[in-house]
C-alpha cells in the first residue's frame, strides 16, 4: 500500500519535506534555501541568459557563464538583460565552454550544471566522459521531465525522454529509482509509478507491454524500493481515476501515477514536447543520476521552463546536502 501523499520525506532532524505539487510552491521553497551557484555551459542565447538571470533575480541559483564573453554580452544589451552580479568565463568555443563548465561543477566550484546554447548530444558527450569527473559509479543517468497537470493538481514525472535512447529492461529499473529520487525531493515519499503503453494489457507483440508487466512482478516480489511500480498503462487510465475505473483496471497505482515511465526516447520526449508547445504546460527537465544536478532543456524552450528547471536542480542539490536521500537499487 502506497504511503498516503502528505506522509512525506523526513529529514535528518524530523522536519518532513513539505509535498510540493506546482511549480509556484517549488519557487517558494526554493527562495527558502541557500543560492547555489550553476555553471552554465555555452550561455551564448537570450532564453538562456533570461532564464539564469531571473534565477538570480528569484534568488534560485547564481549564474556563472561559459562561453563568448562578446556575444553574451551583446545578446543581453540588445535585449535590456543586466548582467549586474553575474559571473562571465570567456570561451569562444562551444565545446570547451561547455568542457569548463563541466569541470566547474565536478570541483565544485558550481553546485549544479545547466546546458545553454550547445546540442544535447555535444552537452552530455562531456558530461559523460569519465575524465570529467561527473559519472557516479553504478548508476546509471537519466532525464526527468516534470508537468505541472493543473487538471489533475499534481506534478507528473515523464522518463526518459532526452538522455536514453532505448533502454533495456535493466536500465529502465535504474530509471525508475532516478526518477522515484527526485519525486522524494518533491515530496513523495513513495511515489507510484506506472509504464505507460499503447495499451494497458500485456500483448505478446507488444514487447514493452510485457516488460512493464515484469516490472509489475518486480514490484509485487519487493525489488523496487522507495516506490510502487505497476503496468502496462494506457496514459489515460495511468493518470485518471475514472478512465481506470471505466477500462476495469484496478490497483494502487491505477489512475494516480506520479511517475511515467515510458517505453523510449521519442515517447518521452513528444509526450512532454506536446504538454508544453500545444497544450501550453509548465515544464522541467533535469538529469538524475550525476555527481550533481543537471539543468537539461531543449534550445527551444522558454526562460520559464529554465527557471523552473534551475529550481529543481536547486532543490536536488540542497536535499542531497541536508537530508538521507538517496539513490536506491533495485534487487536482483
Amino acid at each position: 500500500m502506497a504511503i498516503p501523499a502528505q506522509v512525506q520525506a523526513v529529514a535528518p532532524g524530523g522536519e518532513r519535506n513539505v509535498l510540493i505539487t506546482d511549480f509556484d510552491q517549488l519557487m517558494t521553497k526554493v527562495r527558502e534555501l541557500p543560492e547555489q551557484r550553476v555553471a552554465v555551459a555555452a550561455a551564448n542565447s537570450v532564453p538562456t541568459l533570461q532564464g539564469a538571470l531571473q534565477a538570480l533575480t528569484e534568488s534560485v541559483a547564481e549564474p556563472v557563464f561559459f562561453g563568448d564573453a562578446r556575444k553574451i554580452e551583446a545578446l543581453a544589451k540588445n535585449t535590456g538583460l543586466d548582467l549586474a552580479g553575474a559571473e562571465i568565463v570567456d570561451e569562444p568555443d562551444d565545446l570547451a565552454a561547455v568542457s569548463r563548465a563541466v569541470t566547474a561543477a565536478a570541483t565544485g566550484d558550481c553546485q549544479m550544471l545547466m546546458k545553454g546554447h550547445v546540442h544535447t548530444d555535444d552537452f552530455l558527450r562531456t558530461v559523460l566522459r569519465k575524465e570529467q569527473g561527473l559519472r557516479c559509479p553504478d548508476v546509471l543517468m537519466s532525464h526527468v521531465f516534470i508537468l505541472e497537470v493543473r487538471a489533475l493538481g499534481r506534478l507528473l514525472f515523464v522518463t526518459d525522454g532526452a538522455m536514453n535512447i532505448a533502454p533495456t529492461l535493466e536500465q529502465k529499473a535504474q530509471i525508475i529509482q532516478n526518477a522515484a529520487y527526485l519525486a522524494r525531493c518533491f515530496g513523495l515519499e513513495e511515489p507510484k509509478v506506472g509504464a505507460v503503453a499503447a495499451v494497458e494489457l500485456v500483448n505478446p507483440a507488444m514487447p514493452w507491454t510485457v516488460e512493464a508487466a515484469a516490472f509489475a512482478a518486480m514490484d509485487r516480489r519487493g525489488q523496487v524500493p522507495h516506490c510502487v511500480v505497476d503496468g502496462p498503462f494506457g496514459l489515460d487510465n495511468a493518470v485518471s481515476r475514472e478512465a481506470a475505473e471505466l477500462k476495469g483496471v484496478s490497483g494502487p497505482v491505477a489512475g494516480e501515477c506520479d511517475i511515467l515511465l515510458v517505453p523510449d526516447i521519442e515517447a518521452g520526449n513528444i509526450l512532454a514536447k506536446t504538454f508544453s508547445f500545444l497544450a501550453g504546460g509548465r515544464v522541467a527537465g533535469v538529469v538524475v543520476g550525476a555527481a550533481v544536478p543537471i539543468v537539461l532543456t531543449s534550445r527551444a524552450d522558454s526562460a520559464e521552463a529554465r527557471l523552473f528547471s534551475m529550481a529543481t536542480a536547486a532543490l536536488m542539490a540542497d536535499l542531497a546536502r541536508d537530508t538521507c536521500l538517496k539513490i536506491g537499487k533495485v534487487h536482483y
